[in-house]
């Protein structure tokens, strides 16, 4: 009775979980660059395309403010609250902690009473603009895997645009236009994600949505990345191969969720009117509590562990991969030009491992990894394969008896191994062409 009534619990809440969840927490596992798998030659590697985990990317950013003094507070100044424009007894003032505004609040740990933010010094010299430029700079690519989030304490700016960089921040494209008045702020007709589908996903929208002034229940602006890829994998995301086949197979769609940087360009604060107030001036300013930036290192789909060390983000390549971004196949393994992984077939994706370069076959005969020795032998320094008594060749693949032709049912040697023989073949004419190479 107490078993089948657990199961009853245990099914309801898997329902209602699903129903709580919309978006899967996990795509797919890709998550194991390589594992044993026993054949008739022993055990050998099978490779599998593999990534990162998809993590809270702020905590390895470097932000930039433009201009660099723009921060409030130095010299201190008042400011109006955030819900009463007209209540103007608010300080900032940089050189007392707990009156400080600096940039590093807009990534700490939010849920403290009262909040904590970033806050621009006032409009006090309009009408010249109040303009502020926030990079965020990884020094790394990453994939972005949800919605970027801002979340202003002041209201929503009238005019913003989230740009990003592929190039470490030397060259910029705009990835969504924020305004109260697309046609007016920046010529455009007003879109929603929603406008979009899979053949214009990657068109870059003006949205009037996130941009309402004094409202304490709108302080949030999102850049939707899981409703563009709600496109090719269905409202709940359960369709995650055929947007990995999207990815894998279009590279202006990867590129489009791919950034080095990323830049918050703060054209116009939030008026809230036609006019400007220009004898409450101190109403007008920019103030954000909170970043939301999640997505993962890209590794090509060659590693699965991304280290954060002397403040630089570099994935831990495999496949006998190396580089930043795993982007090139190591030394002495360029026997095929290097490609990234694959995505497909689900679940496991295809590897697309670096081979040994030709000229370092002569010293690299095996590895235990492309190159396994076969029938129980052991590789000795990756120069040769030490065979058991009854085993010769180059990777152990022959019996001795038949070199000296004496195999047969009553020699105690049995049939002749089963190699691999595309393996061996390959290896046997790398080694010619090696030898071909050094008369």
């Amino acid at each position: 009775m107490y078993l089948s009534r657990f199961l009853s619990i245990h099914a309801l809440w898997v329902t209602v979980s699903s129903v709580m969840q919309p978006y899967p927490l996990v795509w797919g596992h890709y998550d194991v660059c390589k594992t044993q798998i026993y054949t008739e030659e022993g055990k050998v590697w099978d490779y599998m395309a593999c990534q990162p985990e998809s993590t809270d990317m702020t905590k390895y950013l470097k932000v930039k403010l433009d201009p660099p003094d723009i921060t409030c507070g130095d010299p201190p100044e008042t400011f109006c609250a955030m819900g009463n424009p007209y209540m103007c007894n608010n300080e900032c003032d940089a050189s007392t902690p707990e009156l400080a505004h600096p940039p590093e609040l807009m990534f700490d740990f939010e849920g403290r009473h009262p909040s904590t933010f970033w806050q621009s010094a006032t409009w006090k010299e309009y009408p010249k603009p109040l303009q502020v430029n926030i990079t965020l700079s990884w020094s790394k690519t990453i994939e972005l895997t949800d919605n970027i989030v801002i979340t202003f304490e002041s209201g929503r700016p009238d005019q913003m645009i989230l740009e990003k960089s592929l190039d470490y921040g030397r060259t910029w494209q705009p990835y969504q236009y924020y305004a109260t008045d697309c046609l007016d702020a920046f010529h455009m007709d007003p879109k929603s994600v929603r406008d979009l589908s899979q053949h214009t996903v990657l068109e870059i929208i003006c949205t009037e949505e996130y941009s309402t002034s004094y409202m304490t229940n709108s302080k949030i602006i999102h850049f939707e990345i899981k409703d563009r890829f709600a496109f090719f994998a269905g409202p709940w995301l359960r369709n995650m191969a055929s947007l990995y086949g999207q990815l894998d197979t279009t590279k202006k769609l990867r590129d489009f969720f791919t950034v080095t940087d990323l830049r918050i360009r703060l054209l116009r604060p939030a008026v809230g009117e036609i006019f400007v107030d220009e004898l409450h001036l101190a109403r007008y300013f920019y103030a954000i509590s909170d970043i939301k930036v999640h997505g993962r290192c890209k590794c090509n789909l060659h590693a699965t562990v991304c280290v954060y060390d002397n403040s630089k983000l570099t994935c831990e390549c495999e496949h006998n991969t190396t580089g930043p971004d795993c982007g090139k196949c190591k030394k002495n393994y360029q026997g095929r030009p290097w490609s990234p992984g694959s995505y497909l077939p689900i679940p496991k994706g295809t590897a697309n491992t670096c081979i040994p370069s030709i000229s370092s076959i002569g010293t690299n005969v095996c590895d235990n990894e492309l190159l396994h020795c076969q029938n129980g032998g052991t590789c000795h320094n990756n120069v040769r394969c030490l065979c058991p008594a009854a085993y010769t060749g180059i990777l152990c693949e022959k019996l001795r008896c038949e070199e000296a032709g004496s195999c047969g049912p009553d020699s105690g040697q049995g049939a002749p191994p089963r190699g691999s023989p595309a393996l061996l073949s390959l290896l046997a004419a790398l080694l010619g062409t090696a030898g071909q190479l050094c008369i």
